[in-house]
């Protein structure tokens, strides 16, 4: 198999298209422990119907629950992103995976009986959900500029994994007992580790170790705080809603827990679907264009959303959003490469951070905006209006960026 050529620690192309650029191993590795981090992370919303009769949680403390796993997750998402630019991804994501099955373990040998105790099992999710952080750097490290786009978008598509919450954990609990979930998760969780540590292997393209302050430098750049913006709309739309999405069909539509999660599970599968996609159409028309489609789609199918009288036609905005949502995704990581590849571990941090608050501050305004007004379309109009900023601050920068990133000159589209 052709490898990816180095010089001077940059990849640079290989003969035999996407697939011989880089290593494959890893990417499948990279994929399969971001999978498994993505679904023990959103794993509150599926369970949340159950845990909320249990405890006899309100709104807003339902909003909560699901919604402290994706804070927890991006404050630690900037620490990830530190720790992989330290002792290099494939270590960090290990001492990830660890933490996260040792604190399932315990969480489930001790059960949890009190709202309290649901915010210290979020905490213990966010582990999980900093994995972004670490995976995609470690794919992406093996990858040359122009096939950034689908390197990252492959690896993150590992997104899925909220797939595979949505449809088993609400079976599962109403079989088993819900706090008898967190305990199986740890099955396949050390079956993905085990193929983690076999499979995946650093790029031989590290940075060297820099100061904490040289870390930060990339946020003294204004190109830095728009991607966090427009990942806090795209990134933190889908999360905010593979959370959310199961408290609102139970309480909207009155759905049984399970077939919450049938709907869930159909629209976090269409945002995750696409998540390559829209790092390959970025690659081909540029990244730009991409997320201008991406903010016009998802402001109007939000809008729509908080006014749909019937499950389908709230079922079928809901897939439109996550579609456009998880192209969004893709894009966002198609550009972050071409402004930041020597930082792009913390800058990996520092983006999913951002994505992580919009995901939080999403699902706990809509538990808010249902205890507060009695209904949810407050907080999906907000968040409509959120794309629909995103989108005005696109159009203003634009053509700054053509004009000075150098991507053109590399023959990379932005």
């Amino acid at each position: 198999m052709a490898t990816t050529v180095w010089t001077n620690d940059i990849p640079r192309k290989a003969p035999g298209g996407f697939w011989a650029s880089g290593h494959s191993p890893t990417l499948i590795a990279a994929f399969l422990y971001f999978d498994l981090a993505f679904m023990v992370w959103v794993l509150l919303g599926p369970l949340a119907p159950e845990i909320a009769r249990t405890l006899a949680l309100t709104p807003a403390e339902k909003g909560l629950m699901v919604a402290v796993p994706t804070l927890a997750g991006a404050i630690l998402r900037v620490v990830n992103g530190l720790l992989v630019d330290r002792i290099g991804p494939k270590r960090a994501g290990a001492i990830s995976q660890i933490i996260v099955m040792a604190g399932l373990m315990s969480t489930y040998l001790l059960g949890v009986n009190s709202f309290a105790g649901t915010l210290v099992l979020g905490v213990i999710l966010g582990f999980a959900g900093a994995s972004f952080a670490i995976a995609l750097p470690l794919a992406s490290r093996w990858y040359p500029p122009e096939h950034q786009g689908k390197a990252m978008g492959l690896a993150g598509m590992g997104n899925s994994g909220t797939v595979l919450a949505a449809l088993f954990a609400p079976a599962l609990a109403k079989l088993l007992g819900w706090n008898a979930v967190l305990g199986l998760a740890c099955l396949p969780l050390s079956i993905v580790f085990a193929a983690y540590m076999l499979m995946a292997k650093d790029a031989p393209n590290a940075p060297a170790p820099k100061s904490f302050a040289h870390y930060l430098a990339p946020l003294k750049s204004a190109d830095a705080w728009w991607l966090m913006g427009f990942y806090a709309v795209t990134f933190g739309g889908f999360v905010g809603l593979a959370a959310s999405l199961p408290i609102y069909f139970t309480d909207r539509f009155g759905l049984t827990a399970i077939q919450a999660g049938y709907c869930t599970a159909a629209c976090v599968f269409a945002g995750s679907l696409v998540r390559p996609m829209g790092g390959a159409v970025a690659d081909a028309i540029g990244g730009v264009k991409t997320l201008t489609g991406v903010f016009i789609v998802a402001a109007l199918a939000l809008a729509a959303v908080s006014v749909a009288a019937t499950v389908s036609t709230a079922l079928g905005f809901f897939i439109l959003a996550m579609l456009a949502l998880g192209a969004g995704n893709g894009s966002v990581f198609q550009l972050l490469p071409q402004r930041f590849a020597a930082e792009i571990g913390v800058m990996t941090g520092l983006v999913g951070f951002a994505g992580g608050i919009g995901g939080f501050y999403l699902a706990s305004s809509l538990g808010i905006a249902k205890q507060a007004t009695g209904s949810f379309a407050p907080g999906f109009l907000i968040f409509a209006a959120l794309a629909v900023i995103a989108l005005a601050g696109l159009t203003l920068v634009k053509a700054t960026w053509r004009a000075t990133w150098g991507a053109a000159a590399a023959g990379v589209r932005i």
